[in-house]
């Protein structure tokens, strides 16, 4: 099924959206950056995740952009045109339009197009086409005009085809339509008359397209609310013949005919559409995703404020105006099947029955792969854990199939399924194997961690916490727990990922820190005693308690395990009250590592950690805190821990030294700063802007 996600506004600047919206949403040369352009002078440059700016560039006051920014993937640089003929290039690091790269082309743009694999093509109004390199190297030469008097773009799209470029725009001229399709592996242009059909009186409003190995699909959504479909061949039989082209009907009056604001059509994938737009006359707009396979309506969500009938998708993001704001509507979908398309319905089950699983592709030819589509396929499969890992891993060596992700996770329900049902039965190794694909989670899978706690399995517990973004809190403290109480003889038969833990054995370091009186390390001095009380109460040498602090409390393997949990993404609310359920023994053990990490951080000028993935220091600090926070009336009353807690004081008390003291140092180079200003100023008139927000 499809889902529309909970809707955000990407950005509280206000846009610049004239009556036509924008000018467009391009993808940028990261999959989370995107180029906004508005329909005046400025071009906004958006981290979707963070849902904030990371860059605006505006064009001279009487200067209007006239086509949307793009990036060129291979130089990391952005494009745009302004004033029809303009072409302006930049990157990240230009503040102003009007110092960046310019040159003034002989003709008007149309649209600059750029995809992944290949340069960025320039595509004038008149519908001639040239590669961004060529149309450097000479921006004034003559540019030819390929369509007739009267004849206007209205669409255009860009495609890689078998590692080819290929470009098709539609244009209009007195109420009829043509494609004109570009194949520069060929250098040939094709152009098709597209015949409306019964109602030539239509105007079609938006158009989309996907593309496979032997058609470009066209869709478009036409005044009379109907979706239709045009199939133009990848390579056409007589290019320099003017074809003619039959469109079907694909989906019936999936909006309303006298939208006031516009439609829009995009593709989604192969079989899923998103549509904006009224369904009904009355009715306010909506976002509707249909499955054009099946023909049927998946999810929708209702727009009271509005759009501009305008909608981009990338990813999974479909972008448009949501009244005034550039609104984001993360958007998910499965496999198209039968079973997706009509909905999954829960039957009772009578004792004995076998239960169908939940990654359903009825699709799937029978005996194929290894989805579990009957109890007698799903016996002959599961003959013998060996025979599992053996099937899995021929599947894992074949090239990912479209159902990928619903085998796996097909796969992985048969197996728990079968944990529960025979408690011998336990496949780790094929179990490792299917996480290790990253594409499941806690939430596909939650019986996996579950199982995996019962067994104790440590190796596996790791691998689904560097994996699953979304563990509860409370299944993250139970493999605390485990990680804390195993023994070590049980560890050192274990195989768990090392990568984050360094070497322990700094015997020459150790050796150095007895010989050594006094040791600053980025402001804390281990043997700093201004307690001098606590010290004679502990009754132990400074040597003893440095030497102490600068060995591993826990073995190597434990600490992988630990540094696991470090790594997990949490909520302190959530989390506080199950780590009061912890021994006070272990939390004691935890904090100590934790302290010894501290010290590790402590003796570079970086205050990190050596290692491929070692923990952060910000990580160490945070999770001292929810330990002591936590459990400090217990840890307080237990004579072994007397001594960390002192260290822990002596910590905090020496960093906060610290930060005053660069606190001091900050003001004093401010003081500096403006002292160099008005030096460099006096004499001078000047005028000080402040904004105040």
């Amino acid at each position: 099924m499809a889902a529309l996600e909970e809707e955000f506004t990407l950005s509280s600047v206000v846009l610049s959206a004239g009556p036509e919206g924008l000018l467009g949403v391009e993808q940028s040369d990261k999959t989370d950056h995107f180029l906004v352009t508005d329909s005046g002078r400025t071009v906004i440059l958006y981290k979707v995740s963070d849902q904030k700016p990371l860059g605006s560039w505006s064009v001279k006051q009487g200067q209007v952009i006239t086509c949307p920014a793009v990036c060129n993937f291979q130089t990391r640089e952005y494009i745009v045109v302004h004033d029809n003929k303009v072409l302006r290039i930049w990157n990240n690091e230009d503040v102003n339009l009007d110092k960046v790269f310019k040159a003034t082309l002989s003709a008007e743009v149309y649209r600059i197009l750029s995809v992944q694999g290949t340069e960025p093509l320039v595509l004038f109004k008149e519908g001639a086409v040239r590669g961004l390199e060529a149309l450097l190297a000479d921006p004034q030469q003559k540019i030819e005009t390929v369509i007739s008097d009267e004849e206007v773009i209205k669409w255009t799209k860009f495609f890689i085809v078998f590692r080819h470029p290929v470009l098709i725009f539609i244009t209009e001229k007195h109420g009829n339509y043509f494609a004109y399709v570009q194949m520069f592996n060929s250098r040939i242009l094709t152009k098709y008359t597209l015949l409306l059909g019964q109602d030539e009186n239509s105007v079609i409003e938006s158009f989309t397209a996907s593309v496979d190995r032997k058609f470009i699909s066209l869709m478009s959504l036409s005044s009379d609310g109907c979706i239709y479909e045009t199939l133009i061949p990848i390579r056409p039989t007589d290019p320099e013949k003017n074809q003619t082209l039959v469109r079907s009907q694909l989906l019936k009056a999936v909006v309303s005919g006298n939208t006031r604001n516009g439609v829009a059509l995009t593709a989604l994938d192969q079989d899923h559409i998103a549509v904006l737009g009224s369904p009904q006359a009355a009715s306010k707009e909506c976002l509707s995703v249909w499955n054009i396979k099946f023909q049927t309506l998946q999810t929708s969500k209702e727009l009271p404020q509005g759009t501009s009938g305008q909608l981009w998708y990338y990813g999974e993001n479909l972008f448009m105006l949501h009244g005034k704001s550039l609104t984001v509507i993360p958007y998910k979908c499965e496999v198209s099947s039968l079973a997706g398309a009509l909905g999954k319905l829960k039957h009772g089950q009578d004792p004995g029955t076998h239960v169908m699983p939940r990654f359903v592709n009825w699709e799937t030819p029978q005996g194929c792969g290894l989805g579990f589509q009957n109890s007698e396929q799903s016996r002959r499969i599961e003959d013998s854990e060996k025979h599992i890992e053996v099937e899995v891993r021929k599947f894992l060596a074949l090239k990912q199939t479209p159902d990928f992700h619903t085998v796996i996770g097909d796969t992985v329900t048969g197996l728990l399924e079968r944990c529960k049902a025979e408690p011998s039965f336990y496949p780790r190794n094929c179990l490792v194997q299917l996480i290790q694909t990253h594409v499941l989670s806690y939430s596909l899978c939650p019986d996996l961690m579950e199982i995996a706690l019962i067994k104790k399995d440590v190796q596996l517990l790791q691998l689904c916490l560097q994996q699953f973004p979304d563990i509860p809190e409370s299944v993250t403290c139970a493999c605390l727990k485990i990680f804390l109480s195993i023994g070590d003889d049980s560890l050192q038969e274990t195989d768990v990922s090392m990568e984050s833990v360094f070497d322990y054995s700094n015997s020459v370091h150790d050796e150095k820190m007895e010989e050594q009186t006094e040791i600053l390390q980025n402001g804390f001095n281990p043997e700093e005693d201004k307690c001098s009380n606590c010290d004679q109460e502990l009754n132990k040498k400074p040597q003893d308690e440095t030497k102490e602090s600068t060995s591993c409390p826990v073995v190597p393997k434990r600490a992988a395990l630990l540094n696991a949990i470090l790594h997990s993404a949490y909520s302190e609310t959530f989390l506080l009250p199950h780590l009061k359920d912890i021994p006070a023994q272990h939390i004691t053990l935890f904090l100590k590592y934790l302290y010894f990490l501290y010290l590790k951080c402590s003796e570079n000028a970086t205050m990190t950690l050596p290692g491929i993935h070692p923990p952060t220091l910000n990580q160490i600090m945070d999770w001292i805190c929810l330990l002591l926070d936590a459990n400090f009336t217990v840890v307080v009353m237990m004579p072994e821990a007397k001594r960390l807690l002192i260290n822990l004081y002596k910590l905090v008390k020496s960093q906060i030294s610290v930060y005053s003291e660069l606190n001091k140092i900050e003001v004093s180079f401010r003081e500096l700063q403006k002292l160099n200003q008005e030096k460099n100023n006096r004499g001078l008139y000047s005028i000080e802007v402040l904004e105040l927000f």
